[in-house]
């Protein structure tokens, strides 16, 4: 069974940085795409970045561009998303998944996506 986890959430003051951890067990992230994605309160999850296998195409949201960055440790079969210059507007619960449609690919549609973790809060608030 694959079960996937992100870390490294928490609170932080407007203008902090923070960065967040995806791995998975039962499964090697090394050879599938992989998106973060955010539900902040009372809207619907949203796709904010995703990375290649390879790590050789990643793209961004338009509101994160420039602030977040993707990357990935295939030694450690670990995904990160180290998110700059955050606002409030970043508060939320972020997650991580697979690609499961495109596999290796870096896919900005979030139906393409699953194994959905239990995700880790952000809260930026002065």
């Amino acid at each position: 069974q694959v079960h996937i986890v992100e870390s490294g959430g928490g609170l932080v003051r407007p203008g902090g940085s923070l960065r967040l951890s995806c791995a998975a067990s039962g499964v090697t992230l090394n050879t599938f795409g992989v998106s973060w994605f955010r539900q902040s309160p009372g809207k619907e999850r949203s796709w904010l970045s995703c990375i290649s296998a390879t790590g050789g195409r990643i793209m961004y949201e338009d509101s994160v561009k420039g602030r977040f960055t993707i990357s990935r440790d295939n030694r450690w079969g670990t995904v990160y998303l180290q998110m700059d210059s955050l606002t409030p507007d970043d508060t939320g619960v972020y997650y991580c998944a697979r690609n499961l449609r495109v596999l290796s690919a870096c896919t900005n549609s979030p139906s393409d996506y699953g194994d959905w973790g239990q995700g880790t809060q952000v809260t930026v608030s002065s």
